[in-house]
């Protein structure tokens, strides 16, 4: 039976949607993956580029609001920005909780190359979360 995740972050724009890409390709068959953020801002193009700079094509997948009904569904719960964090414990939230922080690319200033840079750098901090928590 497949383990049922479920990445929460702030707008499901870029932390949320990079670590259920990275699970997906990473993860093989074992997991069914999501993601959700407390309000849905629509994917952000320069996560979308970073994960396909890496080999991950994201660009299918959808941003949406979180539903409290997947809160029943799912295995585990892993929020990826403070805010989620802080939102999700007045959600009964019945699975297993895990929290990894990440900074927001999506607040990066400064030119082209250095907001890139900043995703990334966050990209790639996922990509090692990610295969930490499957050697677990």
């Amino acid at each position: 039976m497949k383990k049922k995740v479920l990445f929460l972050c702030t707008g499901n724009a870029c932390r949320s949607q990079m670590a259920e890409g990275w699970l997906k390709a990473l993860g093989g068959d074992d997991f069914e993956v999501y993601s959700a953020g407390i309000v849905a801002h629509g994917k952000n193009p320069r996560a979308i580029a970073a994960m396909a700079d890496a080999g991950v094509d994201i660009s299918q997948q959808k941003s949406e609001a979180l539903d409290p009904a997947i809160l029943d569904k799912i295995d585990l719960l892993i929020t990826v920005c403070g805010n989620a964090d802080e939102s999700c414990p007045v959600i009964p939230v019945s699975c297993e909780k895990q929290h990894w922080p990440f900074e927001d690319p999506g607040k990066a200033e400064g030119t082209e190359e250095e907001i890139m840079a900043e995703f990334y750098r966050v990209r790639d901090e996922i990509k090692a979360k990610i295969q930490v928590f499957l050697q677990a």
